[in-house]
């Protein structure tokens, strides 16, 4: 079986300094925030180039406190994606406010900017674009509406760390998670950076929205048993995983560079055979997912399930025809996520891929549709 990800590899990769790192935090009794997730916070602070980074208990919690933060709440409007992990909107109502869907564009899968000015009302309070799969969103157009209505922008960057924003095109640009007022990050072990538990951080450039987060993220409290802010959390990253994720942290960029590698290769691979994924000019994309789209997916998946592929559906009903938020939007409203869902299908996609194995995703899936 080619598998979808492969943990078990990395940690033999990384087994002396995880295990190291662990008997460090063992020792040392910090297993609630402490030295190791202050030392992440100052890593992916320089990684990323932003100047403030709060970790929290998940990448849900990075949203809504983020959004908590940033002073949406009751009453608010939150314009998003409807294909996304149902945690983007999640977060919006936890925080107390309305999601509004946008459709996507089905080049990217990402919220379609053009249709971004048409959902803003006089409750909208910000926007939430999602940086599907590892690829940023269409930035420089949501900033442009965002910024004629003065609305907040909060990156969902679960998928995206290490991705850039190209605006000119090259290699350069700004990482994601530095496009808007703040990000939320995931850590989640599946990710690109990966915990061995659930975890997430927020990022920002605003010292105020920072140091609200950290209250929020903590009973509401900076001084131990003085709380200053009503109706706080318990969401903090804790010591082992920070230090599992320092050791990580150094490959990412080599890991990354991998998924690209693996990606070209299946982009020449299955041309003309699936719809692979066309990142736009400005998206130097991290590849988190690569998925294809094909208009029989499911017997596809089934079809690479016999030939030993793993594969998986990323997702396969969007937000607003999942039975807990049908009150969204109604179903036929936002056409290109819902054919999005029947047809999208993630490859397997992690740098300890073998050339070999990529070769046999690819035979695999021309198999199929020779």
């Amino acid at each position: 079986m080619v598998p979808i990800i492969d943990l078990q590899s990395e940690y033999r990769l990384l087994k002396p300094d995880i295990d190291a790192a662990l008997e460090r935090v063992l020792a040392s009794g910090a297993f609630v925030g402490g030295p190791e997730v202050a030392a992440l916070e100052r890593e992916l602070s320089e990684y990323l180039g932003v100047p403030h980074v709060v970790g929290v208990g998940s990448g849900t919690d990075a949203l809504f406190i983020a959004l908590r933060a940033l002073g949406v709440g009751p009453g608010d409007e939150v314009v998003t994606t409807p294909f996304t992990f149902v945690a983007t909107v999640e977060a919006i109502l936890i925080a107390g406010a309305r999601p509004v869907l946008v459709d996507i564009d089905p080049r990217t899968f990402n919220l379609d900017p053009e249709l971004l000015e048409a959902a803003v009302t006089e409750r909208t309070r910000a926007v939430l674009p999602v940086h599907l799969y590892g690829q940023v969103a269409p930035m420089a157009e949501i900033r442009a509406v965002a910024e004629r209505h003065g609305l907040k922008i909060l990156e969902d960057a679960a998928q995206a760390i290490g991705a850039r924003y190209c605006e000119a095109g090259g290699a350069g640009g700004a990482m994601a998670g530095t496009l808007g007022h703040a990000a939320g990050f995931s850590l989640y072990p599946t990710k690109n950076l990966g915990a061995y538990g659930d975890g997430g951080f927020i990022t920002t450039a605003d010292a105020a929205v920072a140091e609200e987060a950290r209250l929020l993220a903590s009973h509401g409290s900076k001084v131990r048993y003085h709380h200053v802010r009503a109706a706080g959390y318990t969401s903090r990253l804790d010591g082992v995983q920070a230090a599992i994720l320092r050791v990580k942290l150094p490959h990412l960029e080599g890991w990354n560079r991998r998924r690209r590698e693996i990606a070209r290769r299946y982009d020449e691979g299955l041309r003309g055979a699936v719809q692979t994924p066309t990142p736009p000019p400005y998206a130097r994309h991290v590849y988190h997912q690569y998925t294809v789209r094909a208009p029989e997916r499911d017997r596809l998946q089934a079809f690479l399930k016999e030939r030993g592929v793993a594969s998986s559906v990323h997702y396969p009903l969007p937000v607003h025809l999942q039975p807990a938020y049908r009150d969204l939007a109604p179903e036929g409203s936002l056409p290109h996520a819902e054919q999005a869902a029947r047809e999208v299908l993630s490859l397997p996609m992690h740098p300890f891929l073998t050339d070999a194995q990529v070769e046999a995703v690819i035979e695999a899936v021309r198999a199929y549709s020779s």
